[in-house]
């Protein structure tokens, strides 16, 4: 039987971006193991914080797997081991993973093993397209992950924009990258579920007013800014009625974004929410007006799917991979001028026919995405090295 062991280390307690992305393939995945006639096993490192405590356990949210395999040593220390002694390290870790067939590296990193089959995850290429957009760790990707590209068999990607751009900065052959496009977090069974009433008697906010809706990491990159400045503009010219919601953690190089905030004159009715629970965030999406996502590059632009999912109407970047995603279902405008952004948003809360239009088709859009196909096609790529 093959066997197969995916690294988790990228999911934490409240998981998202890699891993979210993580999390949701490995539950596809274990629900596949029967049917497709493979084994799945996980591997994970502690945070250097934990390693240095001595505490090495796996996230609770992983605990119910059955094949865990628990790496005793921090990806920091483990990049300096890879840097000097590789084989010997990797030996070492090869000797724990037991009989595994194919290792998935899913942090653009992955080991020599000398007996094992290696494929590592590579989402985009913001580290090598527009450094200035990512911080001091994520700048080091492009040496770590050019060292493992010699000793990888095969790459994934998450979309055909990814999959070009791979080919274009890392050289890599066309029949080596597999994409598998991503899906929502709020499948059917999470929608059945969601109680949307009681969430919003959870949650401390005024729904009474309308208001426009981004979520994501608040970073450079998302090009928050533009979004402050079309709401400005809207609320100066036009009068709207609208708040403006940001759901997202800080990341990095965040503080020109709320500068901004503090600048406008609608400051109060702007709210960053930070981290919140996926019913929470759903809420958010089905109550939205607009969903805004004018981000500068995306490897595939996950919120764009999970608005359209919830009945949100986006409008989104004409840029990378969003058009992909968006499938004809969302306004797409130049992010870089703060003008289409606002007067995309005021077409869609000025003409209820065309929101009700995006609302349909992005849901439709959304339909035929699922992590059960995202799973489906990666072991499709498992099986292309064995």
């Amino acid at each position: 039987m093959l066997k197969i062991t995916v690294d988790v280390t990228p999911i934490d307690a409240k998981p998202s971006g890699v891993g979210l992305y993580v999390f949701n393939l490995i539950d596809a995945l274990s629900r596949l193991e029967s049917s497709e006639s493979f084994e799945l096993g996980l591997a994970y490192q502690p945070r250097l914080k934990n390693w240095l405590k001595g505490n090495l356990d796996f996230p609770d949210n992983l605990m119910h797997y059955k094949k865990l395999y628990q790496i005793p040593v921090s990806v920091r220390a483990a990049n300096l081991f890879i840097d000097y002694l590789p084989r010997l390290f990797s030996s070492y870790i090869e000797s724990i993973l037991g009989d595994t067939n194919i290792f998935h590296g899913t942090n653009y990193t992955v080991y020599p093993y000398q007996n094992i089959k290696k494929i590592i995850s590579i989402y985009d290429l913001s580290f090598i397209k527009y450094p200035e957009y990512v911080d001091s760790v994520v700048q080091q990707y492009a040496k770590r992950l050019t060292k493992c590209l010699k000793w990888t068999d095969a790459v994934i990607t998450i979309s055909e924009s990814s999959k070009q751009d791979i080919i274009n900065y890392l050289n890599l052959p066309a029949e080596k990258i597999f994409v598998t496009p991503l899906a929502s977090r709020y499948n059917t069974e999470f929608l059945n579920r969601l109680n949307l009433d009681q969430e919003n008697q959870n949650c401390n906010f005024d729904f009474s007013k309308p208001y426009l809706l981004f979520v994501s990491t608040i970073e450079p990159r998302k090009n928050i800014q533009s979004i402050i400045k079309a709401f400005n503009w809207l609320k100066q010219n036009h009068k709207i009625d609208h708040q403006l919601v940001l759901i997202g953690r800080k990341g990095w190089k965040y503080e020109p974004v709320f500068e901004a905030i503090q600048s406008s004159p609608w400051k109060k009715e702007i709210h960053h929410l930070d981290y919140l629970s996926d019913e929470l965030v759903a809420l958010f999406y089905s109550r939205a007006d607009v969903f805004v996502y004018p981000s500068h590059y995306e490897g595939f632009g996950l919120p764009v799917l999970e608005a359209m999912t919830l009945g949100a109407p986006v409008v989104a970047a004409n840029t990378s991979s969003i058009p992909e995603v968006a499938g004809g279902a969302a306004i797409l405008i130049d992010p870089n001028e703060f003008m289409q952004i606002a007067e995309a948003i005021l077409t869609v809360i000025s003409d209820r026919y065309l929101r009700q239009d995006l609302i349909s088709k992005g849901k439709a859009r959304a339909n035929l995405f699922s992590w059960e196909k995202t799973a489906k096609e990666t072991l499709k790529a498992y099986r292309s090295i064995i």
